[in-house]
């Protein structure tokens, strides 16, 4: 068979330019990963991971790879470099991983300043050493004037698989409790805010930092985590449709256990914006039994900036029917769908 001769998934004859107008995120990139990359490549239910798991010489390693297209380069709280690294170690963390060595790609455009790309590097490599990975590999190439919008960054990592436990949506189990180590949405209005020119009172902070140094301590400290998510793009609600899709898993979570900065909800009303599916860089969610809940939170008071907030927000229901609902401040619950598209293109 000829490639002319094969045709293109049913699910995205619907729509085929509606991917490249909104830039991905939510359900579109869903249908994208589970209907068309991995049925070409054979990836199966590994596509929708963080990171995927490989066997080298009898060592279990975590790779991963993710590109940043973030608009614009600098914001309050980082900029496009910190994203790259700490997107890239967050991602292996979330498979259970030590990270160790990043790639990066830069991709630049004619005319971009030599100050700016130093900023950029000068970034990433104070990002790798908190992390405490190194960047051993890369590549630059060059774009015309007005094709590469200043930096485009790709980071590969590989990490060392820390624990026996199979970190993976398919070991979420019935009655887990699900972990939420902060508050959500920051890093979103924080791109929006300084994408836009808004000014408000106080200056909205992106959430951007390396997860690692968390999760290990949570695996070395024996809590049994039977899977992870970091809350990017489409944010918190598409992150649990995700996990509960791959897993077949009932979720339920309450609207009064979720954090939400009072600066940053004001803006999301302003908008026209929620919460719930604005997205974070430092942000993940752990599923574990209900025995593990005081444990991983006594570990994580060391870690105040990236887990001092971390509570339970809800809990897995019965298998059959992946749903997402959330129960309200009045106890009237509603559905929580996955995302269509993005509220916020650009944001990493």
């Amino acid at each position: 068979m000829s490639l002319e001769q094969i045709s293109c998934p049913i699910a995205f004859q619907q729509y085929p330019q509606i991917l490249l107008a909104h830039g991905g995120g939510g359900r579109l990139t869903h249908q994208l990963i589970s209907e068309m990359f991995a049925p070409a490549f054979g990836m199966g239910d590994r596509a929708q991971q963080d990171a995927v798991t490989i066997s080298l010489t009898g060592q279990k390693l975590a790779f991963t790879t993710d590109s940043y297209v973030v608009k614009p380069l600098f914001f309050a709280g980082g900029d496009i470099g910190t994203l790259a690294v700490n997107g890239s170690v967050n991602d292996l963390a979330m498979v259970g991983a030590k990270p160790l060595y990043l790639s990066a790609g830069f991709i630049l455009e004619e005319g971009l300043p030599m100050e700016t790309l130093w900023r950029v590097v000068q970034s990433m490599r104070q990002a790798a050493e908190i992390a405490g990975v190194q960047i051993v590999t890369g590549d630059t190439k060059v774009v015309d004037r007005g094709k590469g919008d200043g930096i485009f960054i790709n980071t590969s990592g590989i990490g060392a698989i820390a624990t026996d436990l199979e970190i993976a949506p398919h070991s979420i189990r019935e009655g887990d409790v699900i972990l939420l180590n902060g508050d959500i949405g920051r890093h979103g209005i924080a791109i929006m805010a300084a994408r836009e020119g808004l000014e408000f009172e106080t200056e909205i902070q992106s959430d951007c930092m390396a997860l690692a140094d968390l999760v290990m301590a949570l695996l070395e400290g024996g809590v049994e985590i039977h899977a992870m998510r970091d809350l990017t793009r489409g944010g918190l609600a598409t992150s649990l449709n995700e996990l509960a899709s791959t897993a077949n898993i009932n979720i339920t979570i309450e609207e009064s256990a979720i954090a939400v900065q009072e600066d940053v909800r004001a803006v999301c009303e302003i908008l026209g914006l929620d919460p719930l599916y604005v997205a974070n860089e430092g942000r993940f969610v752990a599923f574990v039994p209900e025995s593990e809940v005081e444990k991983a939170i006594a570990i994580v008071r060391s870690f105040p900036e990236a887990g001092g907030q971390m509570r339970v927000i809800g809990r897995v229901g019965d298998r059959g029917q992946a749903i997402v609902s959330m129960r309200g401040q009045i106890g009237v619950s509603r559905i929580l769908s996955m995302l269509s598209g993005e509220q916020l293109p650009r944001i990493c």
